[in-house]
């Protein structure tokens, strides 16, 4: 008997507090989803940065043996100041002279990186001036493309996701929601099919360093907004076209941005997911519904009133000259 009242005891206190349960499993497994991300990357890349620095090592040895003039110190400095022009953009290699980082092509891409927060990183800024605009252009900005790309995807999203959803099941009799889930997968799968395997393939011939896995992730990395930077397009020596390159790269970073945030709201708007996400949000008590209920009917009571109030005013102040003698003055005139 004890234990029947303890384990019902026990699943309502469960049912009461679910939403917090369910946030704090959430909270939990993204934890747990960082370490392990931190662990696979740690035992993959770690070999890797150990292989290179010793081959870096050996080559600065043999380097300091073959010219026995320079010193270690005077290398480390040149190397230092080569390193430093190299976050900048700036490189030393004669075979790279040939490409600037700030003309008029270049400064839009980058333009497109600081909107878009992709944020390469292969070309910065060097001048104060050119800092500080970067802050203010990007806090002006940043809200002004959020703002832009979220009006072209509602627009979008109405002829791309809701009218052929609403079409098939009014006029086929398809289940909406079965609709709906078929209609986000061929979505998605067009999506990648036309923003990353197809973009890949044409990065792969157009970037003579890049296999096929290379260009698939730079896309991702590209339209995901991370921006890492090790790969970026039209730096190559030499490359054919590099302004028009580089203005095509710009367009397709816009355009696929829309495209994965239009594919996200679609996926967003299916029911199994809007129910899934309703387990982690804050439920709101009954007693508050029913005074923001209550305060929203007594605002909406007295702006009638008041704007009942206001037309009447109006018609009177707009009906005819009427003398405004009282009854008593006219029954007393009446009288003489």
């Amino acid at each position: 008997m004890l234990q029947s009242l303890a384990g019902s005891s026990c699943v309502r206190l469960v049912e009461q507090h679910r939403s917090a349960w369910c946030f704090a499993l959430l909270v939990l497994g993204y934890l747990l989803y960082l370490v392990f991300g931190a662990v696979v990357f740690s035992s993959v890349e770690l070999p890797y940065e150990d292989l290179l620095r010793q081959e870096l090592g050996k080559l600065k040895q043999h380097f300091l043996e073959e010219h026995s003039c320079l010193s270690e110190q005077q290398l480390e400095q040149f190397l230092m100041r080569v390193l430093e022009a190299s976050n900048y953009g700036v490189s030393v290699l004669s075979n790279a002279s040939g490409n600037w980082n700030w003309d008029f092509t270049s400064s839009l891409f980058f333009a497109s990186t600081v909107l878009s927060t992709t944020g390469y990183g292969h070309t910065v800024p060097l001048s104060d001036g050119g800092k500080a605009f970067c802050v203010i252009y990007s806090v002006i900005g940043i809200p002004f493309t959020l703002l832009f790309l979220t009006a072209v995807v509602q627009r979008i999203i109405v002829y791309v996701t809701r009218r052929p959803v609403l079409y098939f099941h009014i006029r086929w009799g398809f289940s909406k929601q079965v609709v709906a889930i078929i209609h986000a997968l061929v979505l998605g799968f067009i999506t990648v099919s036309c923003f990353f395997l197809i973009p890949a393939a044409i990065f792969s011939v157009l970037e003579d360093d890049w296999n096929f896995l290379e260009s698939f992730y730079f896309c991702f990395i590209s339209l995901s907004t991370i921006g890492l930077g090790d790969y970026v397009p039209g730096e190559g020596y030499n490359q054919k076209f590099r302004e028009l390159y580089k203005i095509g790269i710009t367009c397709y970073l816009l355009m696929g941005l829309i495209a994965m945030l239009v594919v996200l709201e679609t996926f967003c708007e299916l029911h199994e997911l809007k129910k899934f996400r309703k387990l982690f949000y804050v439920k709101k008590d009954k007693e508050e519904d029913q005074v923001h209920i209550m305060e929203h009917d007594q605002l909406s009571f007295s702006s009638i009133s008041d704007q009942a109030a206001s037309m009447k005013d109006d018609q009177k102040a707009n009906e005819p000259f009427v003398n405004s003698q009282s009854p008593t003055s006219n029954d007393s005139s009446l009288n003489n």
